[in-house]
């Protein structure tokens, strides 16, 4: 999964990663769109990977950097309220760290680890492919 992502990062940032970071690097294949809406089109195919979304309710999922991973939900409550919660994952060497307003922060097992590790795969998949129009095994364009 490395590899998927490593190409991905190159294909968002460019292959001339500079030394200086506020140097833009020249070979951007996406030099139209800003790193912004990239990360907005990445998230689109992200919420998709959970189920349909309802009117008035909105989800984001995307992978912010190499350790964090983001996921949002907005939607209205039972007593008419909007409600909202955003669960950062963070990727530590010792595992992934979940992360959410108010809660302890804890290391994710099990069948949570399971679900984000096959929702990191698909999000991987889906937006090499229907992003960058490239495979995601290779990275090499589709044809």
């Amino acid at each position: 999964m490395a590899a998927v992502f490593s190409k991905a990062v190159k294909l968002l940032v460019g292959s001339d990663i500079s030394s200086d970071p506020t140097k833009k690097p020249k070979k951007r294949p996406f030099k139209e769109l800003t790193e912004r809406e990239l990360i907005q089109l990445e998230s689109e195919i992200g919420a998709k990977l959970f189920g349909p979304v309802k009117p008035g309710e909105r989800r984001e999922f995307f992978n912010e950097d190499a350790k964090n991973w983001i996921w949002y939900e907005e939607w209205i409550g039972v007593d008419k309220k909007r409600q909202n919660m955003t669960t950062r994952y963070e990727i530590h060497d010792n595992g992934i760290l979940k992360v959410q307003d108010g809660k302890p922060y804890v290391y994710i097992k099990g069948q949570e680890l399971k679900n984000l590790s096959m929702s990191i795969q698909m999000y991987y998949e889906n937006v090499m492919r229907e992003i960058y129009k490239r495979d995601h095994r290779t990275g090499e364009p589709l044809n």
